[in-house]
């Protein structure tokens, strides 16, 4: 799966959780998941379990706490992914 690929499914995540629909309509890989998206925490750490459940894999706290925005997120699943 390429980082293009990886990008889509995490909008696809992402979509049902944002508050803000002109910075998803622009979502790259610079955007914030809770500045830009208005992604509040709890919803924070469902958009998580998603992508563990999407992606087939387990994330563990201190990558967790790096998932920030799409480019952090998108690294952290690639390198899950590569383990696999």
């Amino acid at each position: 799966m390429n980082r293009e690929e990886i990008i889509e499914r995490l909008k696809t995540i992402v979509k049902p959780y944002i508050k803000n629909q002109e910075a998803f309509d622009t979502f790259t890989e610079s955007t914030d998941f809770i500045n830009d998206l208005n992604i509040n925490s709890a919803n924070l750490v469902d958009v998580i379990l998603d992508i563990e459940e999407a992606f087939t894999i387990v994330i563990d706290n201190q990558s967790m706490e790096r998932m920030i925005d799409v480019k952090s997120t998108v690294e952290i699943i690639e390198t899950k992914l590569s383990e696999k």
